[in-house]
């Protein structure tokens, strides 16, 4: 009987539904995060019957034939990229995109990761880095003896000293974009790493070539909608309760016919 394998698939994609509605559940304080999705495709097909099949001897064919599914599979997880809402938070160092694109990131094997967590951190030698320790890339260090620091929506770095009544440019942060950010690949940590399905990087100063600004004193809050993930696991445990009910009732169906005499 395939209905019972059938069930199987569908009980499968539900219960990889939940898995991941829990993950964007579980995600609804960290900053820069974007809800996942969970989707779904139909598996192959039986084909009994072939529509356009002739039928008859006189050309008469089959006008839809008979084509008995096979269940559900997982087609795809994607990252739904959305601006979540800006808190204000005060620090130097914190700095929120306003629009698409990434900060760009060095990790220890040197490999470039991106990110939209902009929780800046500073090390003792004055290079700023992500809450990790990771650098920034382009590389800024801020002078020991730096009363303040400014960050305009460019991406200017500005330093202010004691002792002189002007600014010091330091450097200028820059953005990456990508033509399909949902082929990112997720690394953790708030990090992404570019794939052939992202395309490459493009980087550029923020305000340019459709990407974002940069807004210091902010950072991005996650885009999960709560009211919407519930409504989803909701709707994933019934679909979940129906699936296990059709292996009970070709259970139920099984039975019956070994009883038969």
């Amino acid at each position: 009987m395939r209905a019972l394998k059938i069930a199987a698939t569908g009980m499968s994609a539900q219960q990889m539904r939940v898995e991941v509605i829990s993950n964007n559940l579980a995600n609804m304080s960290t900053t820069g995060y974007n809800a996942r999705r969970a989707e779904f495709a139909d598996l192959h097909y039986q084909q009994l019957a072939r529509a356009g099949t002739v039928n008859a001897a006189d050309g008469t064919v089959l006008p839809t034939g008979i084509q008995l599914g096979l269940g559900a599979r997982p087609a795809a997880v994607s990252m739904q990229p959305q601006q979540g809402s800006l808190s204000a938070t005060g620090g130097d160092l914190d700095l929120a995109i306003e629009g698409s694109g990434y900060l760009e990131v060095t990790l220890p094997s040197g490999q470039t990761a991106y990110t939209r967590d902009g929780g800046l951190k500073r090390t003792g030698e004055g290079l700023i880095v992500t809450s990790d320790g990771f650098p920034v890339s382009p590389e800024i260090v801020i002078p020991e003896d730096a009363r303040s620091i400014s960050i305009n929506a460019d991406g200017e770095v500005y330093a202010y000293f004691a002792l002189a009544t002007e600014a010091q440019l330091l450097g200028q942060f820059s953005l990456t974009g990508f033509s399909n950010a949902k082929g990112l690949e997720a690394i953790g940590g708030n990090l992404f790493t570019e794939t052939e399905a992202s395309g490459p990087a493009l980087v550029t100063t923020p305000g340019q070539n459709g990407l974002g600004t940069l807004r210091q004193g902010y950072l991005e809050d996650s885009s999960v909608d709560p009211v919407r993930e519930i409504t989803e696991l909701i709707e994933a445990q019934r679909g979940y309760e129906l699936n296990s009910k059709v292996i009970s009732a070709a259970d139920q169906m099984l039975g019956a016919t070994t009883q038969v005499r």
